[in-house]
């Protein structure tokens, strides 16, 4: 059984208070977004219309931005 969580790429559309990120994907669907431990610890800024690396949580509806590209 996998349970590594799917990593899919998006732009950044809007960012809100928090570190909290409105993310599109490839395919049009938006995602609340948060920033990942190591990115908030290293102080790495994320801005409107970056790619990121998205990890989506298995439940649905938010991800984990892990990585700027």
């Amino acid at each position: 059984m996998d349970t590594q969580a799917p990593e899919v790429q998006g732009v950044v559309e809007e960012a809100l208070p928090n570190t909290l990120f409105k993310v599109s994907l490839s395919d049009g669907t938006v995602v609340l977004s948060y920033l990942a431990g190591k990115m908030r610890l290293h102080r790495i800024k994320v801005l409107v219309g970056d790619k990121v690396l998205l990890k989506l949580e298995p439940y649905g509806g938010k991800a984990r931005i892990t990585r700027r590209l």
